[in-house]
């Protein structure tokens, strides 16, 4: 890559093939690390976002360590919320020297939308947008941390909403593996994120993990439905010390749309101790659909008691129990020891009973409260067990007539000649888990869509299998196609590199009509079948022509000689008398036989031509003024 593919700063010259694939388009947004380009995938033919880290942060190891993260978080993560990488790369700053650093790029999945930023600003997300919304970024990080990543910067402007509302969540910049111990949100003192997200386990410093990115969530979705972060104050820091200490207000308070359901999923989301939040991306999931139907799945914090037995308890209707009167219930406490309540009791009452006469007889007849409280006993007892029976036959009714499991099993969709993307979100879409990619080489599938899938189409296997998808790489065997004569070097080899081949040796050779630099045939030779991955020589031009040896023969067919295509030269005349060599026939050349000449160059050719007759000479010629020539006079 040539030095001046960054022209000032910090824009792209977008005349220019990025890696020789990648024509760079135009800027189409600024972060606080990098540029975001338009480009197009001249191989596939697909627009693409290219991300490049600005040159003046592109000398600090810290944020060119940070930027290679996001493109190695990113790259294995194949899921339809979050945004793809294809590739990466690095290419010299502009006007710089050989040794100054390099710039990083990523090329990316182009999203065509709007950032939840945006969508706020305007006031156009609703309730059910905002859980909508939610749900596809839960998703994107249910995927992401079962990958063992942490994203670590959860907030609206890395959410974008495409045109058909599908949530895309993007900029791994400063994410992590899970187990990373040392994954902390703080760098020389200052605390890396944005403020008014941030979970208090990334505010306090301390090391983070898939709750923390659960926490910036709900912030996210406080803010949909609020309009406005759960915290705000004058400086991040200020901010950062809510996140530990204050507790939320809640969203309702700022829109009256939103359900208790909705302020109960809030403030579990949003508890300071990470243990008391959800636990997982699914779990918040469900609770957020569950709201939305009006219903709470919010679990029970630790500490709380399950009322569910306590209430039933309560409302249990109360045992009647025969009234006694109130000398019968005095004189039985007296008897048994027990004290004496408020009700008066008239001491004679208590001296008849010292000798009463009926001590005699059964218990019952000596002491008529005893069969009182029996009778109490009994219908208590018939009245629990009549309980537990109506509460049995409920247990019952609603065992027999719940709704049947969730299968687990499924079939997998025949997504043969999709493009990659629209068959790993049919197969997600079923409900399976995203699919592993493979290329493979196809004559019969285009570049770029999709062979099929192992299990096959069909197959019935279990929501969390494991399912390969396959795509084309195009034929493993191809032509060597006859455009290449005539291509300049740099040309010929990308051609070769888009079908898959490799530019091998060079050579050099004389040729009348094709440029210097440029390709004259290719060994194998074009039209030749070869497999992918095969090595092509080529063949270049010098842009000299050797000259043929013309002495000797007519000049009329060294003329034609000259001009035949096969050297493509001029020629000139000049005629010498020659009185031993026929006239016409060449006898020198201004280029020696053998020699090399520039293309298109004349050739002085030296031919020769019949002597001119000598005049007559006076002393041979007869004058009437000779003597000898005289007759008569004399």
């Amino acid at each position: 890559m040539s030095a001046d593919f960054l022209r000032g700063h910090p824009t792209l010259n977008t005349d220019r093939i990025l890696n020789g694939r990648y024509d760079v388009g135009e800027l189409i947004g600024r972060g606080g690390m990098a540029d975001v380009y338009l480009g197009r995938d001249t191989r596939l033919g697909r627009s693409v976002a290219i991300k490049v880290l600005r040159p003046d942060l592109a000398r600090d190891p810290l944020f060119q360590s940070r930027f290679r993260r996001e493109a190695q978080a990113v790259a294995g993560l194949n899921h339809p919320s979050i945004v793809s990488v294809y590739d990466t790369g690095d290419q010299e700053i502009a006007n710089g020297s050989p040794d100054d650093v390099r710039l990083p790029f990523i090329v990316m999945e182009y999203v065509s939308g709007r950032t939840l930023r945006d969508l706020i600003k305007a006031g156009e997300i609703s309730t059910d947008d905002a859980i909508t919304y939610t749900l596809g970024v839960l998703s994107a990080l249910e995927y992401s941390h079962r990958s063992g990543i942490v994203h670590r910067d959860i907030k609206p402007a890395n959410v974008m909403v495409t045109a058909e509302g599908n949530v895309k969540v993007m900029d791994f910049g400063i994410a992590r593996a899970i187990a990373d111990s040392a994954a902390t949100m703080t760098q020389t003192q200052a605390v890396i994120g944005t403020a008014q997200y941030l979970s208090p386990e990334q505010a306090r410093g301390e090391t983070v993990d898939a709750r923390s990115d659960l926490y910036s969530a709900a912030c996210l979705l406080f803010e949909m439905l609020a309009g406005r972060p759960p915290f705000v104050g004058e400086s991040p820091v200020s901010v950062a010390y809510q996140h530990v200490r204050e507790a939320p207000p809640a969203a309702s308070s700022f829109n009256p749309e939103v359900s208790a359901a909705l302020d109960a999923v809030l403030e579990h989301a949003l508890a300071k101790d990470r243990s008391e939040r959800f636990q997982n991306a699914h779990a918040f999931r469900d609770a957020l659909e569950a709201a939305r139907n009006g219903t709470s799945a919010v679990p029970q914090r630790s500490g709380d008691t399950a009322p569910t037995e306590a209430l039933a308890v309560s409302k249990a209707p109360a045992v009647p129990v025969p009234e006694e009167e109130p000398q019968t219930r005095a004189m039985a406490r007296v008897r048994e020891g027990g004290p004496l309540t408020s009700t008066p009791v008239d001491e004679s009452l208590e001296d008849d009973n010292d000798q009463s006469p009926l001590s005699v007889g059964t218990r019952e007849e000596r002491d008529p409260r005893h069969k009182s409280r029996s009778r109490a006993w009994i219908i208590t007892l018939f009245t629990a067990v009549a309980l537990l029976l109506t509460a049995g036959g409920i247990f019952a009714y609603n065992w027999a007539n719940q709704p049947p499991p969730p299968p687990v099993t499924g079939a997998i969709p025949d997504v043969a000649n999709m493009s990659q993307t629209d068959a790993i979100n049919t197969i997600t879409a079923d409900g399976f888990r995203a699919p592993v990619i493979e290329q493979e080489y196809s004559d019969t599938v285009e570049p770029g869509l999709a062979i099929g899938t192992e299990p096959g189409a069909g197959s019935t296997v279990r929501f969390d299998s494991d399912i390969t998808l396959l795509v084309s790489q195009g034929p493993s065997a191809v032509l060597i196609p006859d455009t290449l004569p005539g291509m300049s070097e740099a040309q010929a080899r990308d051609t070769l590199r888009l079908l898959g081949l490799q530019g091998g040796n060079t050579a050099t050779a004389n040729s009348p009509d094709v440029q210097e630099g440029h390709v004259i045939e290719t060994k194998p030779g074009v039209g030749t079948s070869v497999q992918v991955g095969s090595t092509v020589d080529l063949v270049l031009s010098t842009g000299k022509v050797t000259v043929p040896n013309l002495v000797d023969i007519d000049v009329e067919e060294a003329k034609a000689y000259l001009a035949d295509p096969a050297y493509g030269l001029q020629a000139t005349v000049e005629e010498v008398e020659n009185s031993v060599v026929k006239p016409g026939t060449v006898t020198a050349q201004s280029e020696a036989p053998g020699s090399d000449v520039p293309q298109g160059s004349t050739i002085t050719l030296t031919v020769a031509k019949e002597p001119a007759k000598p005049s007559p000479s006076p002393s041979t010629s007869e004058s009437p003024s000779e003597p000898g020539n005289r007759r008569g006079g004399d």
